[in-house]
């Protein structure tokens, strides 16, 4: 019964992504601001672009990106990259993470989900992704962000995709990912990206649209 039921939800999930691009892409939403303009200083971070080589960013078929480290006091440093679409065609839509890693060599470790607290607002639910490359190890945490939502499954994000293109001819999206090493071990590294995530998410509604 419940492989039926997957299967029926996979299939109607198809049909939609189908008929989405058979009928409209959806009109382009422009950012409320460009990434670049994201603060360089937060909280104690410092910020540095990394921009990303012209043959990915053509790949990964963005409208506008943002690839910077952070650093703060004491050597703490993570990463940050957001990736928005103002609308997402066949071959321009949002890269998964979990695709995306494993081709560049990573390997995953552990994935699961984790929730966060805001002050102010209501917590967010988002992907939390251990990958390693040798003796490297990083912490992942990402989701998917549009039309005021936080989404951190792929197939959620897909049928939103499909929903909001049908019913309000919108299919901008954005990733938001933020990636640590774990050099002093995974409860810090965690404990510093929710930190960094908490300051971070209040300030996107500056630039991703409800």
């Amino acid at each position: 019964m419940r492989g039926t039921r997957f299967l029926i939800t996979v299939g109607t999930l198809v049909a939609g992504i189908v008929l989405l691009h058979s009928v409209s892409h959806g009109e382009p939403v422009p950012l409320r601001q460009p990434l670049g303009q994201f603060p360089l200083l937060m909280d104690g971070w410092l910020g540095h672009d990394d921009p990303l080589d012209q043959q990915i960013v053509s790949v990964l078929g963005v409208s506008d990106y943002l690839n910077r480290s952070y650093v703060r006091l004491g050597g703490d440093r993570v990463g940050l990259y957001l990736g928005y679409y103002q609308s997402q065609r066949s071959g321009e839509t949002i890269h998964s993470p979990k695709n995306c890693l494993p081709g560049a060599g990573w390997e995953a470790v552990r994935a699961g989900r984790l929730t966060i607290p805001m002050t102010g607002m209501p917590a967010i639910v988002v992907n939390d992704y251990l990958i390693e490359k040798g003796l490297t190890q990083y912490l992942v945490l990402y989701w998917y962000q549009a039309h005021g939502r936080v989404i951190a499954s792929e197939y959620s994000g897909k049928a939103w995709l499909v929903f909001d293109a049908i019913t309000r001819n919108r299919t901008d999206e954005a990733l938001v990912r933020v990636i640590t090493p774990t050099r002093d071990g995974e409860r810090q590294a965690r404990a510093r990206a929710v930190q960094f995530v908490q300051g971070l998410y209040p300030r996107l509604n500056s630039f991703i649209p409800d």
